[in-house]
Protein backbone atom coordinates (compact mmCIF):
# COMPACT_ATOMS: atom_id res chain seq x y z
CA UNK A 1 0.00 0.00 0.00
CA UNK A 2 1.11 3.68 -0.79
CA UNK A 3 1.77 5.57 2.18
CA UNK A 4 -0.70 8.92 2.51
CA UNK A 5 0.71 11.96 1.39
CA UNK A 6 1.22 14.27 4.50
CA UNK A 7 -0.55 17.40 5.02
CA UNK A 8 0.28 20.40 6.00
CA UNK A 9 -2.72 22.94 6.58
CA UNK A 10 -3.03 26.58 6.45
CA UNK A 11 -1.87 27.70 9.58
CA UNK A 12 1.45 25.64 8.82
CA UNK A 13 1.99 27.32 5.88
CA UNK A 14 2.00 30.57 7.80
CA UNK A 15 3.97 29.57 10.22
CA UNK A 16 6.73 28.90 8.00
CA UNK A 17 6.14 32.49 6.50
CA UNK A 18 6.58 34.25 9.84
CA UNK A 19 10.02 32.48 10.41
CA UNK A 20 11.51 32.11 6.55
CA UNK A 21 10.33 35.53 5.30
CA UNK A 22 11.77 36.98 8.31
CA UNK A 23 8.66 38.49 9.24
CA UNK A 24 8.36 37.79 13.13
CA UNK A 25 10.62 40.41 15.14
CA UNK A 26 12.56 37.36 16.40
CA UNK A 27 13.86 36.22 12.91
CA UNK A 28 14.90 39.74 11.84
CA UNK A 29 18.14 39.94 10.59
CA UNK A 30 20.91 42.52 10.80
CA UNK A 31 21.87 42.14 6.87
CA UNK A 32 20.04 43.12 3.85
CA UNK A 33 21.63 40.52 1.95
CA UNK A 34 19.66 38.05 4.39
CA UNK A 35 16.72 39.02 3.54
CA UNK A 36 16.67 39.09 -0.31
CA UNK A 37 17.95 35.25 -0.14
CA UNK A 38 15.25 34.30 2.87
CA UNK A 39 12.77 35.54 -0.07
CA UNK A 40 14.81 34.64 -3.06
CA UNK A 41 14.46 38.12 -4.52
CA UNK A 42 13.27 41.45 -3.67
CA UNK A 43 10.75 43.12 -6.17
CA UNK A 44 12.47 46.04 -8.02
CA UNK A 45 10.32 47.16 -10.37
CA UNK A 46 9.44 49.99 -7.84
CA UNK A 47 12.67 50.91 -6.26
CA UNK A 48 10.93 51.80 -2.78
CA UNK A 49 10.03 48.46 -2.74
CA UNK A 50 13.20 46.95 -2.41
CA UNK A 51 13.81 49.28 0.59
CA UNK A 52 10.51 49.04 2.30
CA UNK A 53 11.02 45.35 1.79
CA UNK A 54 13.88 44.89 3.38
CA UNK A 55 13.62 47.23 6.34
CA UNK A 56 9.96 45.49 7.32
CA UNK A 57 12.62 42.54 8.26
CA UNK A 58 15.75 44.23 9.48
CA UNK A 59 16.56 44.72 13.05
CA UNK A 60 18.03 47.94 12.68
CA UNK A 61 16.08 49.32 9.58
CA UNK A 62 17.20 52.31 7.54
CA UNK A 63 17.82 53.06 3.67
CA UNK A 64 21.71 53.14 4.41
CA UNK A 65 22.03 49.47 5.01
CA UNK A 66 19.86 49.07 2.16
CA UNK A 67 22.37 51.39 0.00
CA UNK A 68 25.21 49.31 0.82
CA UNK A 69 24.28 46.36 -0.10
CA UNK A 70 23.18 47.71 -3.57
CA UNK A 71 25.49 50.31 -4.79
CA UNK A 72 29.29 50.12 -1.92
CA UNK A 73 29.34 46.51 -1.51
CA UNK A 74 27.34 45.40 -4.87
CA UNK A 75 26.01 42.57 -3.04
CA UNK A 76 22.31 42.34 -4.65
CA UNK A 77 22.08 42.68 -8.54
CA UNK A 78 18.92 44.03 -10.17
CA UNK A 79 18.14 41.79 -13.32
CA UNK A 80 15.13 41.66 -15.37
CA UNK A 81 14.24 37.58 -14.85
CA UNK A 82 11.31 36.18 -13.62
CA UNK A 83 8.26 37.02 -15.27
CA UNK A 84 10.17 39.56 -16.96
CA UNK A 85 10.06 41.87 -13.61
CA UNK A 86 13.26 43.60 -12.02
CA UNK A 87 14.15 41.82 -8.97
CA UNK A 88 17.30 42.43 -6.26
CA UNK A 89 19.25 39.02 -6.01
CA UNK A 90 22.27 37.98 -3.99
CA UNK A 91 25.27 38.20 -6.29
CA UNK A 92 25.42 34.54 -5.49
CA UNK A 93 22.20 33.59 -6.92
CA UNK A 94 22.12 35.92 -9.77
CA UNK A 95 24.33 33.15 -12.41
CA UNK A 96 21.56 30.60 -11.76
CA UNK A 97 18.88 33.16 -12.20
CA UNK A 98 20.97 34.76 -14.96
CA UNK A 99 20.92 31.26 -16.72
CA UNK A 100 17.52 29.98 -15.55
CA UNK A 101 15.79 32.94 -16.70
CA UNK A 102 16.97 36.41 -17.20
CA UNK A 103 19.44 34.95 -20.22
CA UNK A 104 16.38 33.71 -22.11
CA UNK A 105 14.51 37.19 -21.53
CA UNK A 106 17.80 39.14 -22.84
CA UNK A 107 17.56 37.13 -25.66
CA UNK A 108 13.73 38.26 -26.38
CA UNK A 109 14.39 42.14 -25.20
CA UNK A 110 17.31 42.53 -27.92
CA UNK A 111 15.59 41.12 -30.63
CA UNK A 112 12.66 43.37 -29.71
CA UNK A 113 14.74 46.26 -29.39
CA UNK A 114 16.82 45.56 -32.38
CA UNK A 115 13.44 45.36 -34.52
CA UNK A 116 11.73 48.38 -33.23
CA UNK A 117 15.45 50.89 -33.53
CA UNK A 118 15.73 49.37 -37.42
CA UNK A 119 11.76 49.85 -38.16
CA UNK A 120 11.33 53.26 -36.52
CA UNK A 121 14.85 55.47 -36.63
CA UNK A 122 16.09 56.57 -39.47
CA UNK A 123 19.36 55.92 -41.22
CA UNK A 124 20.04 53.10 -38.68
CA UNK A 125 20.46 48.92 -39.51
CA UNK A 126 22.71 46.71 -37.27
CA UNK A 127 26.16 47.43 -37.90
CA UNK A 128 25.30 51.54 -36.57
CA UNK A 129 23.04 49.48 -33.73
CA UNK A 130 26.56 47.55 -32.71
CA UNK A 131 28.69 50.94 -33.40
CA UNK A 132 26.79 53.08 -30.77
CA UNK A 133 26.95 50.26 -28.00
CA UNK A 134 30.05 50.09 -28.47
CA UNK A 135 30.74 53.10 -27.98
CA UNK A 136 28.11 53.42 -25.02
CA UNK A 137 30.06 51.07 -23.56
CA UNK A 138 33.03 52.91 -23.92
CA UNK A 139 31.88 56.08 -22.30
CA UNK A 140 30.52 54.13 -19.81
CA UNK A 141 33.62 52.35 -18.77
CA UNK A 142 35.70 56.48 -19.35
CA UNK A 143 33.26 58.00 -17.08
CA UNK A 144 32.50 54.93 -14.37
CA UNK A 145 29.08 56.18 -13.87
CA UNK A 146 27.15 58.16 -16.06
CA UNK A 147 22.95 58.73 -16.12
CA UNK A 148 21.52 58.64 -19.47
CA UNK A 149 22.13 62.25 -20.39
CA UNK A 150 25.55 61.68 -19.68
CA UNK A 151 25.70 59.32 -22.13
CA UNK A 152 24.08 60.87 -24.70
CA UNK A 153 25.96 63.63 -24.60
CA UNK A 154 29.10 61.24 -25.06
CA UNK A 155 27.06 59.35 -28.13
CA UNK A 156 24.77 61.71 -29.73
CA UNK A 157 23.56 59.01 -31.49
CA UNK A 158 21.54 58.02 -28.46
CA UNK A 159 19.32 60.90 -28.80
CA UNK A 160 18.14 59.90 -31.86
CA UNK A 161 14.00 59.42 -30.79
CA UNK A 162 10.96 57.44 -32.08
CA UNK A 163 7.46 58.21 -32.36
CA UNK A 164 6.05 55.61 -30.39
CA UNK A 165 1.90 54.82 -31.28
CA UNK A 166 1.58 57.29 -34.05
CA UNK A 167 -1.52 58.75 -34.35
CA UNK A 168 -2.86 57.49 -30.93
CA UNK A 169 -3.94 58.95 -28.58
CA UNK A 170 -1.25 58.20 -26.18
CA UNK A 171 1.42 58.93 -29.16
CA UNK A 172 4.63 59.46 -27.52
CA UNK A 173 7.94 60.65 -29.40
CA UNK A 174 11.16 58.13 -27.32
CA UNK A 175 14.67 58.45 -27.01
CA UNK A 176 16.42 55.05 -29.01
CA UNK A 177 18.84 55.72 -25.29
CA UNK A 178 15.56 54.32 -23.28
CA UNK A 179 15.35 50.95 -25.17
CA UNK A 180 19.17 50.16 -26.07
CA UNK A 181 20.30 51.13 -22.08
CA UNK A 182 17.45 48.42 -21.22
CA UNK A 183 18.57 45.60 -23.27
CA UNK A 184 22.55 46.42 -21.74
CA UNK A 185 21.01 46.24 -18.77
CA UNK A 186 19.18 43.20 -19.29
CA UNK A 187 22.22 41.48 -20.68
CA UNK A 188 24.43 42.53 -17.82
CA UNK A 189 26.98 44.75 -19.71
CA UNK A 190 25.84 47.56 -17.77
CA UNK A 191 24.09 47.62 -14.36
CA UNK A 192 21.81 50.14 -12.11
CA UNK A 193 23.64 52.33 -9.67
CA UNK A 194 23.05 54.86 -7.30
CA UNK A 195 19.90 56.90 -8.22
CA UNK A 196 19.98 60.46 -8.81
CA UNK A 197 17.92 61.59 -6.12
CA UNK A 198 16.78 59.88 -2.86
CA UNK A 199 16.07 55.99 -2.70
CA UNK A 200 12.55 56.22 -3.82
CA UNK A 201 13.84 57.42 -7.46
CA UNK A 202 14.26 55.07 -10.44
CA UNK A 203 16.10 57.68 -12.44
CA UNK A 204 19.47 55.84 -11.93
CA UNK A 205 23.33 56.63 -13.09
CA UNK A 206 24.38 53.28 -15.03
CA UNK A 207 27.78 51.54 -13.88
CA UNK A 208 30.03 49.25 -15.92
CA UNK A 209 28.64 45.29 -15.22
CA UNK A 210 29.26 42.02 -16.32
CA UNK A 211 27.59 40.37 -18.85
CA UNK A 212 25.43 37.42 -17.72
CA UNK A 213 26.09 35.29 -20.37
CA UNK A 214 29.78 35.02 -19.23
CA UNK A 215 29.23 34.48 -15.73
CA UNK A 216 30.28 30.93 -14.78
CA UNK A 217 26.88 29.33 -14.61
CA UNK A 218 24.87 26.01 -14.41
CA UNK A 219 23.31 25.60 -17.83
CA UNK A 220 19.68 26.52 -18.16
CA UNK A 221 18.53 22.79 -16.76
CA UNK A 222 20.40 22.73 -14.20
CA UNK A 223 19.85 26.24 -12.90
CA UNK A 224 16.16 25.80 -13.36
CA UNK A 225 16.19 23.42 -11.02
CA UNK A 226 18.64 25.15 -8.31
CA UNK A 227 16.11 27.93 -8.68
CA UNK A 228 13.11 26.01 -7.75
CA UNK A 229 14.90 24.59 -4.60
CA UNK A 230 15.50 27.90 -3.52
CA UNK A 231 11.64 28.86 -4.02
CA UNK A 232 10.31 25.45 -2.28
CA UNK A 233 12.68 26.05 0.69
CA UNK A 234 11.70 30.03 1.03
CA UNK A 235 7.74 29.30 -0.39
CA UNK A 236 6.80 25.41 0.13
CA UNK A 237 4.72 23.40 0.27
CA UNK A 238 3.07 25.29 -2.90
CA UNK A 239 2.03 24.20 -6.30
CA UNK A 240 3.63 23.79 -9.41
CA UNK A 241 1.33 26.66 -11.30
CA UNK A 242 2.31 28.76 -7.97
CA UNK A 243 6.32 27.87 -9.36
CA UNK A 244 5.39 28.44 -12.91
CA UNK A 245 3.54 31.66 -12.29
CA UNK A 246 6.51 33.47 -10.37
CA UNK A 247 8.92 32.19 -12.57
CA UNK A 248 7.33 32.93 -16.24
CA UNK A 249 8.43 29.41 -16.99
CA UNK A 250 6.82 27.13 -19.59
CA UNK A 251 5.11 24.16 -17.64
CA UNK A 252 7.02 21.92 -19.33
CA UNK A 253 10.10 23.43 -17.49
CA UNK A 254 8.85 24.21 -14.52
CA UNK A 255 7.62 20.49 -14.20
CA UNK A 256 11.04 19.48 -15.07
CA UNK A 257 12.66 21.65 -12.48
CA UNK A 258 10.43 20.23 -9.54
CA UNK A 259 11.36 16.88 -10.55
CA UNK A 260 15.14 17.80 -10.26
CA UNK A 261 14.36 19.06 -6.79
CA UNK A 262 13.34 15.37 -5.49
CA UNK A 263 10.61 17.73 -3.71
CA UNK A 264 7.59 15.47 -2.45
CA UNK A 265 3.90 15.58 -2.74
CA UNK A 266 1.79 16.84 0.13
CA UNK A 267 -1.58 17.69 0.56
CA UNK A 268 -3.06 21.35 1.44
CA UNK A 269 -6.24 22.25 2.76
CA UNK A 270 -9.08 21.18 0.92
CA UNK A 271 -7.34 17.73 -0.57
CA UNK A 272 -5.06 20.08 -3.00
CA UNK A 273 -1.88 18.19 -4.05
CA UNK A 274 1.21 20.37 -3.25
CA UNK A 275 4.90 19.76 -3.09
CA UNK A 276 7.38 20.04 -0.78
CA UNK A 277 11.18 19.34 -0.10
CA UNK A 278 12.05 15.82 1.83
CA UNK A 279 13.27 17.82 4.81
CA UNK A 280 10.53 20.09 5.07
CA UNK A 281 7.43 18.05 6.16
CA UNK A 282 7.47 18.36 9.88
CA UNK A 283 4.98 20.47 11.15
CA UNK A 284 7.20 24.42 12.06
CA UNK A 285 6.40 25.72 15.68
CA UNK A 286 4.62 28.80 14.97
CA UNK A 287 6.74 32.32 15.97
CA UNK A 288 5.16 34.81 18.56
CA UNK A 289 2.24 37.06 17.64
CA UNK A 290 3.67 39.33 14.39
CA UNK A 291 2.45 42.07 12.90
CA UNK A 292 4.10 43.42 9.35
CA UNK A 293 3.22 46.42 7.01
CA UNK A 294 4.86 45.26 3.56
CA UNK A 295 5.03 47.57 0.51
CA UNK A 296 2.85 47.07 -3.05
CA UNK A 297 4.68 44.24 -4.94
CA UNK A 298 6.33 42.68 -1.62
CA UNK A 299 7.98 39.21 -2.55
CA UNK A 300 5.60 37.64 0.41
CA UNK A 301 2.64 39.12 -0.83
CA UNK A 302 3.26 38.01 -4.58
CA UNK A 303 5.00 34.85 -3.62
CA UNK A 304 2.11 32.52 -4.91
CA UNK A 305 -0.52 32.08 -7.82
CA UNK A 306 -3.35 30.83 -4.95
CA UNK A 307 -3.70 33.55 -2.16
CA UNK A 308 -6.75 32.15 -0.75
CA UNK A 309 -4.54 30.77 2.48
CA UNK A 310 -3.26 33.88 3.49
CA UNK A 311 -5.91 36.55 1.49
CA UNK A 312 -9.76 36.83 1.59
CA UNK A 313 -10.88 36.92 -1.89
CA UNK A 314 -13.10 39.42 -1.04
CA UNK A 315 -10.23 42.06 -0.33
CA UNK A 316 -8.73 41.78 -3.16
CA UNK A 317 -10.73 44.66 -5.00
CA UNK A 318 -9.21 47.24 -2.07
CA UNK A 319 -5.65 45.52 -2.40
CA UNK A 320 -4.37 44.88 -5.92
CA UNK A 321 -4.85 47.00 -8.88
CA UNK A 322 -6.56 45.88 -12.49
CA UNK A 323 -3.34 44.33 -13.63
CA UNK A 324 -2.85 42.43 -10.90
CA UNK A 325 -0.23 43.89 -8.92
CA UNK A 326 -0.61 44.23 -5.13
CA UNK A 327 -0.33 47.64 -2.95
CA UNK A 328 0.84 48.23 0.48
CA UNK A 329 -0.34 45.63 3.18
CA UNK A 330 -0.93 45.14 7.12
CA UNK A 331 -0.49 41.20 8.04
CA UNK A 332 -1.47 39.81 11.43
CA UNK A 333 0.11 36.47 11.80
CA UNK A 334 0.57 35.46 8.35
CA UNK A 335 -2.61 36.59 7.13
CA UNK A 336 -3.34 40.25 4.91
CA UNK A 337 -6.07 41.76 7.61
CA UNK A 338 -5.76 45.39 5.87
CA UNK A 339 -3.89 47.91 3.94
CA UNK A 340 -1.66 51.07 4.86
CA UNK A 341 -0.29 54.11 3.16
CA UNK A 342 1.55 56.96 3.59
CA UNK A 343 -0.44 61.03 3.55
CA UNK A 344 1.45 63.61 1.83
CA UNK A 345 2.32 65.53 5.28
CA UNK A 346 3.88 62.07 6.21
CA UNK A 347 1.45 60.22 8.35
CA UNK A 348 1.51 56.44 7.70
CA UNK A 349 -2.48 55.49 8.03
CA UNK A 350 -3.86 52.22 7.74
CA UNK A 351 -7.16 50.24 7.31
CA UNK A 352 -7.95 46.93 8.68
CA UNK A 353 -10.69 44.59 6.30
CA UNK A 354 -10.76 42.39 9.21
CA UNK A 355 -10.90 41.74 12.95
CA UNK A 356 -8.62 39.42 13.20
CA UNK A 357 -6.39 39.54 16.12
CA UNK A 358 -8.33 42.17 18.19
CA UNK A 359 -6.99 44.17 20.46
CA UNK A 360 -3.50 42.77 20.34
CA UNK A 361 -3.42 42.76 15.92
CA UNK A 362 -4.17 46.50 16.35
CA UNK A 363 -1.91 47.23 18.51
CA UNK A 364 1.17 45.39 17.06
CA UNK A 365 0.04 46.87 13.63
CA UNK A 366 0.12 50.77 15.30
CA UNK A 367 3.19 49.70 16.66
CA UNK A 368 4.63 48.55 13.34
CA UNK A 369 3.40 51.58 11.72
CA UNK A 370 5.67 53.69 13.96
CA UNK A 371 8.47 51.57 13.39
CA UNK A 372 7.82 52.63 9.70
CA UNK A 373 7.45 56.24 10.20
CA UNK A 374 10.31 56.68 12.31
CA UNK A 375 12.92 55.06 10.07
CA UNK A 376 11.08 57.00 6.75
CA UNK A 377 11.41 60.23 8.00
CA UNK A 378 10.68 63.34 5.77
CA UNK A 379 10.75 61.04 2.52
CA UNK A 380 7.60 60.72 0.73
CA UNK A 381 6.73 57.12 -0.72
CA UNK A 382 4.10 57.17 -3.28
CA UNK A 383 3.93 53.47 -4.54
CA UNK A 384 4.31 53.35 -8.73
CA UNK A 385 1.48 50.90 -8.50
CA UNK A 386 -1.79 52.47 -7.21
CA UNK A 387 -4.29 50.75 -5.75
CA UNK A 388 -7.70 51.67 -4.74
CA UNK A 389 -7.20 51.57 -0.68
CA UNK A 390 -3.48 53.04 -0.78
CA UNK A 391 -5.16 55.94 -2.95
CA UNK A 392 -8.41 56.25 -0.50
CA UNK A 393 -5.81 56.21 2.41
CA UNK A 394 -3.44 58.96 0.84
CA UNK A 395 -6.07 61.74 0.23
Amino acid sequence: MSRPRPHIDASGRRARLGRRHLLAPAYRSARTEEVADAVVALHASDAATVHLAACARLTAPGPAEVERALYDDRSLVRLLCMRRTLFAVGAGLAPVVASSTALAIAAKERRNMTRWVLGGAAGWDERRLAEVEARTLAALAARGEAAAGDLAADVPDLRDTIVVSPGKPYEATVAVSSRILRVLAAEGTIRRGRPRGGWTSSSFRWTPGTAFADLPAPPAPEARAGLARRWLAAYGPATVEDLRWWTGWTLTDTRRAVTATDAVEVTLDGGVAALALPDDLEPVPAPEPWAALLPGLDPTAMGWKSRDWYLDPGHVPHLFDRSGNIGPTVWWNGRIIGGWAQRADGEIVWRLLSDEGGREAASAVAAEAARLAGWVGDVRVTPRFRTPLERELSA
